[in-house]
């Protein structure tokens, strides 16, 4: 019992400490809820729903992998293997949409350089839009490729967490420290995205709205330049 607590308290520590020191786990959400004008609910649910999809992979292979007797050494490998594909997915997203924010950028400056009432109607009122309403389609996108890649994103500190529980053959105890470890990890995704959301939500972008999509772009970009090339 004193040894599942411990391993309790680990879960919920190294759970909350990967979350913190892995921005890639809380700025995209924040940067692209601000570059969409996505609700305070909207973002909560993209970010809940792909921190469950994030924990969910790595405790299904976790299980899985443990019952058919695959050794430890393998799943970690197989962990890291995830990890350099999830970090080369981010820097493939973070490179598209940063270039879609140069596309919209050189779009806002072509509309600018007439006078709003020498516009077409049909530019004015898509000026007068919500942003969602201006992205179309692509705005649904979004949180699906998001999601996506959360899923493949591994939990490189949980796996061998599971493995003392399992040696004991303790299922109670596995799924203990994987629903704790669960819990802090979309916990603190949860606490970080939202007071990132409310903190830009207080910062005024209304000059500057041209340049959101581009730089939401590069941060998820340089997110991905960091997993990649630089371990974070």
């Amino acid at each position: 019992m004193n040894e599942l607590y411990l391993l309790s308290i680990s879960a919920a520590s190294l759970g909350f400490i990967h979350t913190i020191l892995g921005p890639d786990h809380y700025l995209p959400f924040i940067v692209l809820s601000k570059a969409r004008q996505w609700s305070s609910n909207k973002t909560m649910w993209i970010t809940f729903v792909s921190g469950v999809g994030h924990v969910s992979s790595s405790v299904l292979i976790g299980f899985l992998g443990i019952a058919l007797g695959i050794s430890l050494n393998k799943l970690e490998s197989i962990e890291a293997i995830r990890g350099e594909l999830v970090g080369w997915l981010l820097l493939a997203f973070g490179l598209t949409y940063t270039i879609y924010g140069i596309y919209k950028y050189v779009k806002s400056i072509h509309h600018s350089h007439l006078p709003s009432f020498l516009l077409p109607k049909n530019i004015r009122q898509w000026q007068h839009l919500p942003t969602e309403d201006k992205e179309g389609d692509n705005t649904k996108l979004t949180p699906w490729i998001l999601f996506l890649i959360f899923v493949f994103g591994p939990c490189e500190v949980l796996i061998p967490m599971l493995i003392f529980p399992a040696y004991e053959h303790s299922t109670v105890g596995m799924i203990t420290v994987a629903l704790i470890f669960g819990v802090a990890t979309i916990g603190t995704m949860l606490l970080t995205v939202y007071l990132g959301h409310k903190g830009s939500a207080m910062v005024r972008f209304k000059k500057h709205e041209r340049y959101l999509h581009l730089v939401a772009g590069l941060i998820i970009l340089v997110s991905g330049v960091g997993i990649v090339f630089m371990g974070w």
